[in-house]
């Protein structure tokens, strides 16, 4: 593999060691090693170095003196905890949006994330659905206007992908029940009824941490 466009050379390594973590092609506990990296990926050292330090703020790996970078473990308790904050930046971002919002046609890219989510469904494509689901947020951000909200959320995106990935993946007919909750969510933020979003996007991420704690049992 050859990557381009020097000046973002450690996100794009960080990007694809991230889709390993969070396909299962790398293990939680699995050493990864710089050099191997560096040679498999023809990059610099420097750079490896770099992703790392990155997957590490997006709580993908641990980096520990003497012993390395090693990917994190998911437990119950992790995939709660990480749930319940997402649960609730989520629903800052979802008033946002509920607030902000001015005409119908501001609407438009979350309308068209759900026909996205709905084809994804039908295809049963859990890689496609998962980034979809994903992209609410991004759409989300600058109804927010809020940097530090939008960095928070991006550094625990992946962990949060990676718990939700593990979940779909065992139980593709749970996607019906996401689809269900976003179309809610629409029709909250539609009406700006700010306590069914609460609702909505708190029974989102209780469902998602059940599902994700069951998987890890199930594992």
């Amino acid at each position: 593999m050859t990557f381009k466009a020097p000046d973002s050379l450690a996100e794009q390594i960080a990007h694809h060691l991230a889709e390993r973590i969070i396909r299962g092609d790398l293990k939680p506990g699995e050493r990864i090693q710089e050099q191997k990296v560096t040679l498999a990926l023809n990059v610099s050292r420097g750079s490896v170095r770099e992703a790392l330090l990155i997957l590490e703020r997006r709580h993908l790996i641990a980096i520990l003196p003497r012993r390395g970078a090693h990917v994190t473990e998911l437990t119950a308790h992790k995939v709660q905890s990480l749930c319940t904050l997402m649960g609730e930046l989520y629903i800052l971002l979802g008033n946002s949006v509920a607030e902000g919002w001015k005409v119908q046609a501001d609407m438009a890219p979350f309308l068209q994330i759900q026909q996205r989510l709905m084809t994804s469904f039908e295809r049963e494509d859990v890689r496609a659905f998962v980034e979809e689901s994903f992209s609410v947020m991004r759409a989300a951000y600058p109804f927010a206007n809020n940097p530090y909200l939008q960095e928070t959320v991006e550094n625990l995106q992946p962990a949060m992908n990676r718990a939700y990935y593990l979940a779909l993946d065992q139980r593709k007919a749970e996607m019906s029940e996401y689809l269900a909750l976003f179309e809610q969510l629409l029709a909250a933020v539609l009406a700006r009824d700010l306590p069914q979003i609460r609702q909505v996007l708190s029974a989102y991420c209780e469902r998602s941490s059940t599902l994700v704690i069951a998987a890890l049992a199930g594992a």
